[in-house]
């Protein structure tokens, strides 16, 4: 039996970032500092620094590090109340990637890394790209295409490649790049993480992609990777582990993108009920016709088990129990769950909905990548069809 009751201290937590976010976060949502590309770093600073007055900075970030030490269920609670904003998640220094490369980091750095790049991470004063994501014919949804290659010479290893889709590249101090590793000799030694400050030469940014959502600072990049040098002390775990290791980062990051995007949605759900309650239509309030009365009862429904869904995944997490811990299934469900509460959410506003008048818009275009990011719904799905099928044969 699962007790859902939250402890008091993540209560408190979780009324005062509401309180933040609706005081302080989303009277700056129309700021012009933001543009297709993202927020400017000018204003994340900004943000940050108003979250670290309000002592709600990095709930997810190691104490020893700066941050608040939040377990998963925790991290539920008040990821969903910072993401009732689509800036809230950046004021609060868990948006992707960092807060996904702020995990990693702590369970996989050395202390030496650690103390270089997590510790300023963990204070929102800086950012991090994760270079995984390759063009056509490299690594995507089949990570075993990677074609990025880093070959050992002494104690260097010399990495060339081409990446893509790399979000918040522009304005980055880190970068952690996955390439297939090869010794002195041109033997295979399987796939290795790397750590290269931005700064480093042979890398460099090919040209920014134009995409549908506008939510990360710097967007999403091409980016070449020619003759770049890193030492063995740069090497993020072992050499030859990086797949397993993505791992560690990957799983917890589909969650949280779940818990963010919960309280996007809801704050969707929320201007369509408030409209509903509102606006007329042949003699009575639109809410109360079926067409749209049904819409909100359905947005209310997958609400509620989208919730229940990321509660559960993230107690499981908790708990160490990884054999019944399936991240996978939750991502595939949100994604289009929330998809869905914020579709209909459009629908309800009418000719409101497609306008910057309200957040909706802006959410529905974010909200469309959520379930292509970390594995689109198909490939999640032909992991647990395949997991299945071998369940049933014993």
């Amino acid at each position: 039996m699962i007790d859902f009751s939250l402890p008091e201290d993540i209560v408190v937590l979780r009324d005062r970032v509401e309180r933040f976010i609706r005081d302080e976060i989303i009277p700056l949502e129309h700021d012009p500092r933001q543009g297709p590309h993202g927020p400017t770093e000018e204003f994340r600073k900004e943000l940050v620094a108003r979250a670290r007055a309000a002592g709600v900075l990095s709930p997810h970030a190691p104490k020893e590090w700066g941050g608040l030490g939040l377990d998963h269920l925790g991290m539920a609670v008040i990821f969903e109340a910072a993401g009732y904003s689509p800036l809230g998640p950046l004021a609060l220094n868990i948006q992707a990637p960092d807060e996904g490369n702020t995990n990693l980091l702590h369970k996989v750095a050395t202390p030496a890394q650690k103390e270089r790049w997590l510790k300023p991470l963990s204070l929102g004063e800086i950012r991090t790209a994760f270079l995984m994501t390759e063009p056509d014919g490299g690594a995507g949804s089949d990570p075993s295409l990677l074609a990025t290659t880093a070959r050992r010479n002494g104690d260097q290893f010399i990495i060339d490649g081409t990446k893509w889709l790399i979000t918040g590249f522009p304005g980055a101090s880190l970068n952690i790049i996955m390439a297939r590793t090869q010794d002195e000799t041109g033997a295979d030694l399987g796939a290795t993480m790397f750590l290269a400050p931005m700064e480093a030469k042979g890398i460099r940014m090919v040209r920014v992609l134009d995409t549908m959502d506008s939510n990360s600072p710097g967007g999403h990049s091409v980016v070449a990777i020619e003759g770049l040098k890193v030492g063995v002390e740069d090497v993020l775990g072992e050499v030859g582990q990086g797949f397993r290791n993505a791992q560690v980062r990957l799983g917890p990051a589909r969650l949280t993108h779940c818990m963010r995007w919960l309280g996007q949605a809801r704050r969707c759900h929320d201007i369509a009920v408030n409209y509903a309650n509102k606006r007329q239509a042949f003699g009575r309030l639109i809410g109360q016709h079926q067409g749209i009365g049904f819409q909100l009862a359905d947005n209310a429904t997958e609400l509620h088990l989208c919730r229940l869904a990321i509660w559960h995944c993230a107690w499981l997490l908790d708990q160490g129990d990884q054999a019944r811990m399936d991240t996978s299934r939750c991502k595939v469900f949100c994604s289009e769950a929330l998809g869905r509460v914020v579709d209909r959410s459009v629908q309800v506003l009418g000719g409101l909905g497609i306008t910057s008048d309200t957040v909706v818009e802006r959410t529905y275009r974010d909200i469309r990548a959520f379930r292509i990011y970390d594995g689109p719904s198909e490939v999640h799905r032909f992991s647990m069809v395949r997991d299945i099928l071998s369940a049933a044969r014993g």
